[in-house]
């Protein structure tokens, strides 16, 4: 009687731990998006109505502590003529809403490091590290070439990697004096060139505010210059664009400003 209660014992045991593992093996994963930003303590944000829209609002936040603070009032700003994909950044990829290829005219959606600056001028009023546009830089979007998603001087490449490119950065020298390009900063969508997954994709100057963009987000000379003169590599400072059903879906999970504090 003894040798069964013990058996009968140990039966339920195993039992019970079976459960549990069961339990264990059935329970979603943690999310763990916002840990590839946790070192960020500034964030660049930008919210619109939805994937098909070409325009939005946009706030700048530092963080203190678990918190994020705004340090500027929201301002407009244009994206994408076909409106915000899933680009390639931080984040795990996503497929609940359009995805991000080449030549799409969507910007990219999702959260990413913010790269060097850029601009016309030899010097600008920024921490960033900053690159003085020259006539013969480009930034290669030609699917396939080893050069795909870098800004580049042509001049120091073999010229078959920059053939064809369409995206000189010098506009005023190319374009008519187009001005879109004398302050920018390089937003770190598709960091490691995979093929079609969208290349040159920067905040920089808008035509005017009912302008949109072949991908980028575009805002007034003031807007980028306060960006610019806030930003600093050592705070580690991210983008991150959403639509405002996605914001309010992930604000939770992806560690981002309270819903009442997002433009």
């Amino acid at each position: 009687m003894i040798h069964a209660f013990r058996l009968s014992t140990l039966r339920s045991i195993v039992g019970l731990a079976l459960l549990a593992l069961a339990g264990c093996a059935a329970s979603p994963p943690p999310r763990t998006d916002a840990l590839a930003w946790k070192d960020a303590r500034q964030l660049v944000l930008v919210v619109t109505g939805d994937w098909n829209v070409d325009h939005g609002r946009m706030r700048a936040y530092e963080r203190h502590g678990d918190a994020w603070q705004p340090v500027a009032d929201a301002v407009p700003v244009t994206i994408g003529r076909s409106g915000a994909a899933w680009g390639v950044g931080l984040h795990a990829p996503r497929t609940d809403g359009p995805v991000k290829h080449e030549g799409d005219g969507r910007s990219a959606a999702g959260v990413f490091r913010i790269g060097e600056a850029f601009g016309y001028a030899g010097h600008a009023d920024t921490a960033l590290a900053y690159r003085a546009l020259t006539v013969s830089d480009y930034c290669v979007d030609v699917d396939g070439s080893p050069l795909y998603n870098r800004i580049v001087d042509a001049n120091h490449e073999d010229p078959k990697a920059v053939a064809g490119s369409t995206e000189a950065m010098r506009l005023d020298l190319h374009a008519h004096g187009d001005q879109r390009y004398k302050l920018g900063f390089v937003i770190e969508h598709n960091p490691d060139g995979q093929r079609g997954a969208g290349s040159c994709i920067f905040a920089h100057l808008w035509r005017s505010p009912t302008d949109s963009t072949a991908g980028c987000t575009a805002m007034d000379e003031a807007a980028m210059r306060q960006l610019l003169g806030w930003l600093k590599p050592e705070e580690h400072p991210v983008f991150a664009l959403l639509p405002r059903q996605a914001y309010t879906k992930l604000q939770r999970d992806w560690a981002l400003p309270a819903a009442d504090a997002a433009p």
